[in-house]
């Protein structure tokens, strides 16, 4: 079976009466635009998604007759959890793990980010309230960012640009 978009999301439609089949997959294999994977019940899914950007989320509905539906199944993993104390600390944690392009996930409040050992003791040293936990990583924000260089090229980085506004 190809799937090329995604029908809805259980958060806003029924399947209340359908034979659920769960789609387990990795955090990181929600952006892949092509994959094959097997559901729970052994169902054959070949994932294509034509657009860039689409991206799977947990509840998202694959597939749906009259007795099934196949939903997209996040598993958990280890990840380190941030949680700010005020805006200032969510802007500079968030920069932070930015600036070293890894991956950051926004629930309830908090900052997650898939768990790497020195990252996790770089966030505990730096003073942010910062634990391990297994949790879904189901949140990724979208970003769009431009390539940009970290030495001194002119100072043409965004970063660079908004200080330039701020400080006239």
């Amino acid at each position: 079976m190809i799937i090329e978009s995604v029908l809805g999301n259980t958060a806003e439609m029924s399947v209340a009466n359908l034979e659920i089949d769960l789609l387990p997959l990795e955090w990181f294999e929600t952006t892949k635009r092509i994959q094959r994977k097997k559901t729970a019940a052994g169902r054959e899914i070949a994932i294509r998604f034509l657009r860039e950007g689409q991206r799977l989320r947990q509840g998202d509905i694959l597939m749906m007759d009259e007795q099934h539906a196949v939903v997209v199944d996040i598993i958990p993993s280890d990840a380190i959890v941030v949680t700010p104390r005020n805006l200032l600390e969510m802007g500079s944690v968030c920069y932070e793990i930015g600036n070293k392009h890894l991956p950051v996930f926004i629930q309830n409040d908090q900052v997650l980010l898939p768990f790497e050992e020195p990252i996790f003791r770089w966030l505990l040293a730096s003073g942010y309230a910062t634990e391990k936990q297994h949790t879904r990583l189901t949140n990724l924000l979208n970003a769009n960012v431009q390539p940009h260089s970290h030495g001194s090229g002119g100072g043409s980085s965004l970063f660079s640009k908004i200080m330039g506004l701020t400080s006239r």
